[in-house]
């Protein structure tokens, strides 16, 4: 387990500030509960904070046959609708909501060549709302793999995650498993797949970004 880029000046910012309340808390509640339920508080804060931004080391189950779910959190949406910005067809979507107590972490569920990535400014809706796909503010990016197959896939701030990172460009080749972004304290991932795919989880399991199988691909 490490700690990710995105939280490191963060969390060196913020341990800085809570080391000066404690020691304000001392100083002037010295002996006190004051001084005890202050502690407390400042140590479980910086925890939390402090978990959001973990990056676990693991070794990922490459397999071009499946799709690999692009973050940790619930499965919300299974569907079959129309993707308008790029593919302009109907695709087999799934949706996965991370919750702020889940890895940030986003990663790439099939290997390919970035063939497409947009980011679009947007409102804040909180991630479960039907319009949070199309109206929030979202990255849009296609993985072209081997075999000439499209996926889109798509990072959804919500009311709380208002920070979308992604590292990746048009031309860029990557690997499956590959972190290709960061949404900052949750939010929501959605990924269109040919309708052929076989998808492989149900609406409420649980996955883990990199490692848990969620489509295989025809």
């Amino acid at each position: 387990m490490t700690i990710h880029k995105e939280g490191r000046t963060l969390l060196f910012i913020l341990l800085i500030i809570l080391v000066g309340v404690v020691w304000c808390a001392d100083y002037f509640f010295s002996g006190s509960i004051i001084r005890n339920i202050v502690i407390v508080v400042a140590i479980v804060f910086y925890l939390i904070i402090l978990q959001f931004f973990r990056n676990p080391i693991f070794k990922i189950p490459v397999n071009e046959k499946y799709v690999l779910a692009p973050a940790d959190g619930k499965v919300v949406v299974i569907e079959e609708t129309e993707e308008t910005e790029y593919l302009k067809s109907k695709r087999k979507q799934i949706s996965i909501f991370m919750s702020p107590v889940n890895v940030h972490v986003n990663r790439m569920p099939v290997a390919g060549v970035i063939s497409y990535s947009k980011y679009h400014p947007g409102k804040y809706l909180v991630a479960w709302h039907p319009k949070s796909s199309t109206e929030n503010e979202r990255t849009t990016i296609v993985v072209k793999m081997k075999n000439g197959t499209e996926v889109l896939f798509r990072q959804i701030a919500g009311a709380l995650a208002r920070r979308i990172k992604w590292y990746v460009k048009e031309g860029q080749p990557l690997q499956q498993g590959e972190e290709f972004g960061f949404i900052k304290f949750g939010s929501r991932v959605d990924i269109f797949l040919p309708l052929d795919t076989k998808v492989l989880v149900t609406v409420g399991d649980t996955t883990k970004g990199g490692r848990t199988p969620i489509a295989e691909l025809a």
